[in-house]
């Protein structure tokens, strides 16, 4: 299977690598030189571009599959690289075969603690989720009149070797009081990568699939849990009157939303049943392969 990667970060290039060894040709569209010269060292042919800049595409999409992994630019209500990029692409007549978009769970907005399936209604409360709504949206019409099937899958928070919170808590920055956090949801990498690839292939996709351990947590008992299998001190707590004057804009957006999400069709329907169905199990098979590493 061909392949082209729009973004090829911490998660893309996994998958890139794993298609790479497949068999498949693969391409990657990346942001940064640098970035495109390691990927072309490990023998993924790469272009550094900028999404949103481009008058055409210097590369083919005829008859690949598309994975969409570029997140959007940080300001409007739309995502203007998915446009510009398919736009381009019906231009000059490059229609992928397949398009996976890697989208975010954030699209539901806050559901106040409820267990949340993919019929549930988007309802973003901030302007990185809208602009993740408009990229679900246009994606689908655009597949929809080009007849080029679209499998999104909506992430939430991503760990595995080399993403984990390490130098947050070395450094004791404080996180809010457990009693005090919502809910929150996480999926190994691993199983992230399965899911990708899963989706690429499978013959009747869902149009969504929700992605994620099915095992919902709060932040605090993520960081906790980080620190307790590093063998570090765990950060200090706050209350919710020094939460809003010491954490980061960002980090306020994510405690103001409280879901759990339900995995139910990406097990029964995508076929990708976990490895790491939760944290515990996640983080000792880190830190077992960090020990056998050392």
């Amino acid at each position: 299977m061909d392949s082209v990667f729009a973004g090829c970060g911490y998660v893309g290039r996994q998958v890139a690598r794993r298609e790479r060894d497949l068999s498949g040709r693969v391409f990657a569209v990346v942001r940064s030189p640098s970035s495109a010269e390691q990927l072309i060292r490990e023998g993924i042919q790469s272009i550094a571009l900028d999404l949103e800049e481009i008058s055409a595409l210097e590369f083919s999409l005829s008859d690949k599959v598309l994975y969409w992994f570029v997140p959007p630019q940080p300001e409007g209500m739309q995502d203007r690289r998915l446009r510009r990029c398919l736009e381009l692409a019906a231009q000059m007549g490059q229609i992928p075969k397949r398009i996976v978009l890697i989208n975010t769970t954030g699209v539901y907005g806050d559901c106040q603690g409820d267990w949340v399936t993919e019929t549930r209604p988007r309802r973003p409360q901030t302007g990185r989720a809208t602009r993740r709504v408009d990229a679900e949206d246009f994606a689908r019409s655009w597949c929809d009149f080009h007849a080029v099937t679209l499998v999104v899958l909506r992430v939430p928070g991503i760990y595995g070797f080399g993403k984990l919170p390490l130098d947050r808590i070395k450094n004791a920055r404080p996180v809010l009081a457990p009693e005090l956090c919502p809910w929150s949801n996480r999926v190994h990498v691993e199983d992230l990568i399965t899911a990708c690839m899963s989706a690429a292939r499978i013959k009747a996709p869902a149009p969504a699939y929700n992605i994620s351990d099915g095992h919902p947590s709060t932040m605090t008992d993520f960081f906790f849990k980080v620190a307790d299998a590093a063998g570090l001190p765990r950060p200090p707590i706050l209350t919710t009157q020094e939460a809003s004057a010491q954490l980061s804009k960002e980090m306020q957006s994510y405690l103001a939303e409280s879901k759990r999400i339900d995995n139910t069709l990406m097990k029964e329907h995508l076929g990708v049943v976990p490895r790491f169905p939760d944290l515990e199990r996640g983080l000792n098979a880190i830190f077992s392969g960090l020990a056998n590493d050392g």
